[in-house]
């Protein structure tokens, strides 16, 4: 069988440079892939000519599961530098794990979930063995910063070693099935040509297996269920998403910094990493003399020599820039210790090192990339930055009223109101809202094209999709932007969530919350088109007399008065003064409460 298995880790720059030399070298018939299989018939799509880094975004909607994930790709992903060398020698190039958006990977976070977690106990003593703190640690010591020579060897022992015998879950057991289809029908159609395999690490030992034996028929690509809902499209993404200090828990920590490691090495990666860390801390008046990067350096290099590094490492530039900037305690451990976000209370010398480590590239997509409807639908009306003032009793300020809303709803970003209705504050009758410029909205806007073809299909469907299991506040907010966004069908779903929710309702504040915002929709019909409507006013009848209800089992203390319970009563008084006759409140029945309560307050303690 001339196959050869490239296990690797996700955005690894010692990988890619195996990937990219051993498809060189071999020139093989086939490149295969751990990437979604619907993607095949668009690899011209995929190797347009993008700036990386960017991602391919699969969206997943059906009646019971809304499911979205990101294949992120950078320039230094053994994926990509498999497809880029795969093209550049003519081999056939074929994604072989089963699409984003399957079940097997329903409950993966993101694409490329790494498997170090589920063997915590290998790579622990890994760890303890090469005394470094953790598993990145571990990855720049054994691979990253060491000489090529032997990678290949050194990475199935590696992965070897984590996955061992340990059995997989029914998801991984049916993707690795999957993708040994694949290759058994590649080796077959190659022939007496070589085919090449990447996938993650965790794999590799399971497919060496599995493709000795089976069928070698081509598999066919799972289709989505009939009433399903699917989309994958190319997303523009950034290092800062990609960063696990951002909390991307996947492939490689730090882009910024192993973006410079892929171009110039690790000599040069270090000097660089440095110069930036230098370079922002003066930029936000942060005092670095040249001292300082000369002691930052030097230390940088002995504990590297120290480590039995050939050059500084990452923690290795790190640690040297931590002794050199930072002269008080750190009473917080330094992130770099572990994974995840930044610790709040960070020392601001820290944070700035991680920013430089994690850089600021954005990706960019070739202008002929296909983009889902809704992209076209907004951008062709939402218009440049700037501050708007709607006024909401025309027709027109009424429209674009509802749609910012509709891309606020969506959490577009660069769209902002700074005033308008609300259930506390009464119906006002303007809104003003601010529009700026935003990295993140084209990629936002291909996230929320997965909800809907328009700007009101996909509110309506991010609305849709907060209901089930929220509670009274939830539901309470969800029926105030159906009616700031116009999606009327919606509202009466909510509406009958909502009266069966008061109905049961044993928390006053949240009830309140409620009755408020029913009662503001059902008396201004000149923003919400409710006006008197006969199941909002259900809502406000069932609300106020639930809170009523609820507040005569409330017993004062000592404590401050509880505002959520007085915003409650709050809104019983409105709804008594602007709907009571109207839809039938019981006025006197609402006072008696109000004595009773009064007396309980008044009367001596026992």
């Amino acid at each position: 069988m001339a196959v050869t298995f490239l296990g690797v880790r996700h955005h690894s720059p010692a990988c890619a440079r195996l990937v990219a030399d051993t498809i060189r070298s071999l020139r093989p018939a086939y490149v295969l892939v751990e990437g979604p299989a619907e993607m095949n018939n668009r690899m011209d799509e995929l190797l347009l000519g993008h700036e990386l880094p960017i991602a391919v975004y699969t969206s997943y909607r059906d009646a019971e599961r809304r499911h979205g994930s990101w294949t992120p790709l950078c320039d230094y992903s053994p994926e990509w530098t498999a497809l880029v060398a795969g093209r550049d020698v003519g081999a056939e190039l074929r994604f072989i794990d089963l699409p984003a958006w399957h079940p097997a990977l329903a409950g993966v976070r993101n694409r490329y979930a790494d498997a170090e977690a589920r063997y915590t106990e290998v790579t622990g003593r890994l760890c303890r063995t090469f005394a470094v703190d953790n598993v990145d640690a571990l990855w720049d010591h054994l691979f990253e910063i060491e000489p090529a020579d032997g990678l290949a060897e050194r990475l199935a022992t590696y992965f070897d070693l984590v996955r061992g015998d340990t059995p997989t879950g029914p998801d991984d057991t049916a993707r690795e099935a999957y993708m040994a289809r694949w290759v058994r029908a590649a080796v077959a159609d190659a022939g007496d040509r070589p085919v090449v395999v990447v996938t993650g690490g965790f794999h590799r030992p399971a497919l060496v297996r599995l493709a000795e034996r089976g069928d070698r028929d081509w598999p066919e690509v799972p289709r989505p269920p009939a009433d399903a809902v699917v989309g994958s499209y190319l997303v523009p993404y950034s290092f800062r998403r990609l960063d696990a200090f951002d909390g991307y828990q996947s492939g490689m920590p730090s882009p910024g910094y192993y973006q410079r490691l892929w171009e110039s090495g690790p000599a040069e990666a270090a000097r660089g990493l440095t110069e930036a860390v230098t370079a922002r801390l003066r930029a936000r008046r942060q005092p670095v003399s040249t001292a300082d990067l000369i002691a930052a350096r030097a230390t940088a290099d002995g504990i590297a020599s120290m480590r039995g590094h050939p050059h500084p490492a990452r923690v290795d530039v790190l640690d040297g820039l931590a002794s050199a900037l930072v002269s008080e305690a750190i009473e917080t451990p330094l992130p770099w210790a572990a994974r995840g976000p930044l610790p709040a209370g960070s020392h601001p010398v820290i944070v700035e090192m991680i920013a430089a480590l994690s850089g600021d590239r954005v990706g960019r997509l070739h202008p002929s990339t296909p983009m889902p409807p809704l992209v076209h639908a907004v951008l062709a009306v939402l218009g440049g930055p700037g501050e708007e003032r709607l006024d909401l009793g025309e027709d027109a300020g009424r429209e674009r009223s509802r749609l910012l809303h509709r891309l606020r709803v969506l959490r577009i970003p660069g769209v902002v109101r700074t005033s308008g209705p609300s259930p506390a504050g009464g119906a006002e009758p303007v809104e003003r809202w601010t529009l700026t410029e935003s990295d993140d909205r084209l990629p936002a806007l291909i996230e929320a094209g997965g909800y809907g073809v328009d700007p009101q299909e996909a509110a309506a469907a991010a609305l849709a999709a907060r209901i089930p299991g929220a509670g009274l506040d939830e539901l309470a907010e969800v029926l105030f932007d159906t009616a700031l966004c116009g999606v009327g069908d919606l509202t009466g779903q909510v509406l009958d969530d909502l009266t069966r929710a008061v109905e049961a309702a044993a928390d006053l504040g949240a009830l309140g919350r409620v009755l408020a915002v029913a009662l503001a929709m059902w008396r201004h019909d000149d923003l919400f088109r409710t006006s008197g409507g006969t199941t909002v006013g259900t809502v406000v009848r069932a609300a106020t007399r639930r809170a009523l209800w609820l507040a005569e089992g409330v017993h004062g203390g000592p404590a401050p008065a509880d505002l959520r319970r007085v915003d409650a009563m709050t809104a019983v008084r409105d709804a008594l003064r602007h709907a009571g006759p109207s839809l039938g409140l019981d006025t006197p029945a609402a006072l008696g409460v109000a004595d009773r309560l009064a007396a309980c307050r008044d009367a001596p303690p026992d």
